[in-house]
């Protein structure tokens, strides 16, 4: 049996400890909803890294069109981190060094995704080459909006754990 990760155990208490408008201002780090929030906030305290994903995961599941618009808001475009954006350039790492030719595949299959779809193409882009990604983008291209809104949903929640572990992680 492992032992709890003492740094996490002092990082939840310190997330529990924290003013609504000073949690709600972390937790928007993790995700641009403010539905989603405010949901996770709701759910205070966590006992355990545990309760927080499981927090997540029904925040998620109640998100409405809006609340999914407003999270993928939060998001860089696949290939193409923003500037200055630590977590999009962390997360995408496996565009980094991806030849001239793939990027271009990209940025067109992305174009083609937002047209359809009317937002940006999400995966959970942690640990995936570029390669997968467009591939995977190639892919969903040909699902209906409905299936794809519940995959987008799908993929927040992956990036949201991310996030919400590197925070436990960082403190």
């Amino acid at each position: 049996m492992t032992q709890p990760d003492a740094s996490a155990d002092t990082a939840l208490r310190g997330l529990n400890q924290l003013p609504d408008e000073e949690l709600d201002s972390v937790l928007a780090e993790v995700c641009s909803s403010p539905a989603w929030t405010a949901l996770v906030r709701a759910t205070r305290p966590w006992a355990d890294a545990g309760a927080l994903h499981a927090a997540n995961l029904a925040a998620m599941r109640r998100l409405g069109p809006d609340d999914l618009a407003d999270a993928m808001a939060g998001h860089a475009r696949i290939g193409a981190p923003r500037d200055g954006d630590a977590a999009s350039r962390r997360e995408q790492a496996g565009v980094h060094g991806a030849d001239a030719a793939l990027l271009a595949e990209l940025r067109v299959a992305n174009a083609r995704y937002e047209e359809a779809f009317g937002h940006v193409f999400l995966i959970c882009a942690t640990g995936r080459t570029a390669a997968s990604m467009l591939a995977a983008l190639r892919e969903r291209q040909g699902n209906d909006p409905a299936a794809e809104r519940e995959i987008v949903r799908g993929e927040l929640r992956k990036i949201n754990d991310i996030r919400l572990d590197r925070l436990l992680q960082a403190n």
